[in-house]
């Protein structure tokens, strides 16, 4: 059996809902993040860098979304959760890849700075921009990458539950989500899975 660690709030939000949308049989195993129980031996014992997601398999640990949410639909092929022809494989990894090592980390400036800065006033500045960053990025999304109803045309995938996380950020973030009617009709419809209303009180 899998076992996903996950956190409120977390990123790890877009793999728990594929592995409801897969079929899979697994284990949530929840970290206090207020409690700082993801420095604690038992969790750096999982993964070193005391992040989540984190998602225990047969063949050993799986840390970063876009190698889990892969895994996940590698592993579970009837639900057909991410395209078989490789350069449409590849267009998903990139849109994944897209979120996670560019958008997530705009969003992370916002209370993450110390990762980058030690100043307080890099900090500040920092936060200054991420509601501007996250609205070119989700502008990008709209205009380039998103195909519809789901991110890559007819098909639901591997792409639309890390949308869904992104998309959850963009009000706290400041951005208007109003203002994107593609990626809020996502929003809307993303809702209408069971998968997704499994996954949200776990998160809020």
């Amino acid at each position: 059996m899998l076992a996903l660690y996950y956190s409120r709030k977390s990123c790890a939000y877009a793999p728990h809902i594929l592995l409801h949308d897969a079929g899979a049989a697994f284990e949530a195993r929840h970290i206090d993040f207020a409690t700082g129980e993801q420095n604690g031996p038992e969790f750096l014992a999982i993964n070193p860098k005391g992040r989540v997601p984190a998602l225990v398999t047969p063949d050993g640990i799986l840390t970063e979304n876009p190698a889990i949410l892969l895994y996940i639909a590698q592993t579970h092929p009837q639900a057909g959760l991410a395209p078989t022809e490789p350069f449409a494989l590849a267009r998903a990894q990139a849109f994944n890849m897209f979120l996670a090592s560019t958008v997530h980390v705009a969003h992370a400036h916002k209370h993450r700075g110390t990762r980058w800065a030690d100043d307080p006033a890099a900090h500040a500045a920092m936060t200054a921009k991420v509601t501007s960053n996250m609205e070119m990025y989700a502008g990008m999304i709209e205009e380039h990458y998103f195909k519809g109803p789901w991110v890559l045309g007819d098909s639901y995938s591997i792409c639309d539950p890390y949308l869904a996380l992104i998309t959850r950020w963009l009000g706290d973030d400041g951005v208007r989500l109003a203002d994107f009617p593609r990626l809020e009709a996502h929003d809307a419809l993303m809702r209408t899975r069971a998968s997704m209303q499994a996954v949200l009180p776990l998160y809020d």
